[in-house]
């Protein structure tokens, strides 16, 4: 890759980070939403790299090709008659992603990647304050999980919740699960938190539904042994969230 080609990565890649954090949401699907403001600085700086290696560029354009020609005979003579100067032909592949941030919106992570990672967005909690007495009762998957297998003043039982999430297939037995999957920094170490559903047939995979229902009683309420489980009442679609990688409380119908 010939230093034109390098200045122009550079370019295109501060473009298509700009591109993604300014001007659309994209980045959401990369990163969590706190890291923009670091993904803008980013690509402000690698655009400004690269306009600078052009201007740069553009001031030694007049040398004479003789002059260029001396410079090469020269370094090939440090390097033993071998040109290590050059980036080897595989950095061409950068420009994959580099434009991909402009041209292409990567599909978001759902229920494949879902289906084949363990919950380990659920953490220890010694204590739970009291639940309010609305019904039925706005929660997040995480919080309905760690009420059923932690909380052993069992008050989530017999209250009416609802969740948002998505559907995902479970993998043995049928049935399905109403998934969320959380960024704690960014896509690499997402984590994933489900909630089994019970009494209704599973819709398409990755289907973004508001579920009402009880906990399906299964294992002894209050400890591990508890499945992080719900008896469905009602089911309704809903668009997917702007920002589809957190665990948000649902909106409450008006």
């Amino acid at each position: 890759m010939k230093r034109p080609a390098q200045v122009l990565l550079l370019a295109l890649t501060g473009i298509g980070l700009l591109h993604a954090a300014l001007f659309t949401d994209l980045y959401l699907r990369y990163v969590k939403e706190g890291l923009r403001p670091l993904l803008i600085i980013s690509g402000a700086v690698l655009l400004l790299l690269g306009l600078a290696g052009a201007l740069r560029d553009g001031k030694h354009a007049e040398r004479t090709e003789r002059t260029e020609r001396a410079e090469e005979a020269e370094h090939a003579g440090h390097a033993h008659g071998h040109d290590h100067s050059r980036v080897p032909g595989v950095a061409w592949l950068l420009f994959f992603p580099a434009l991909s941030l402009l041209l292409y919106a990567p599909p978001a992570l759902g229920a494949y990647t879902a289906a084949r990672s363990n919950d380990k967005a659920v953490k220890e909690q010694k204590a739970f304050d009291p639940l309010p007495a609305t019904s039925p009762l706005p929660m997040t998957l995480t919080d309905f999980t760690a009420r059923v297998q932690q909380d052993r003043d069992r008050a989530i039982k017999g209250r009416t919740v609802r969740m948002t999430g998505f559907a995902t297939p479970a993998a043995h037995g049928g049935g399905w699960y109403l998934t969320r999957i959380i960024f704690t920094c960014c896509a690499a170490d997402s984590q994933t938190v489900k909630v089994r559903m019970y009494g209704t047939e599973a819709p398409p995979a990755n289907t973004w539904l508001a579920v009402t229902g009880t906990w399906h009683p299964r294992g002894a309420l209050g400890t591990r042994t508890a499945e992080a489980a719900l008896d469905v009442r009602s089911a309704e679609r809903v668009a997917p969230p702007v920002n589809a990688y957190t665990d948000d409380l649902p909106l409450v119908p008006s």
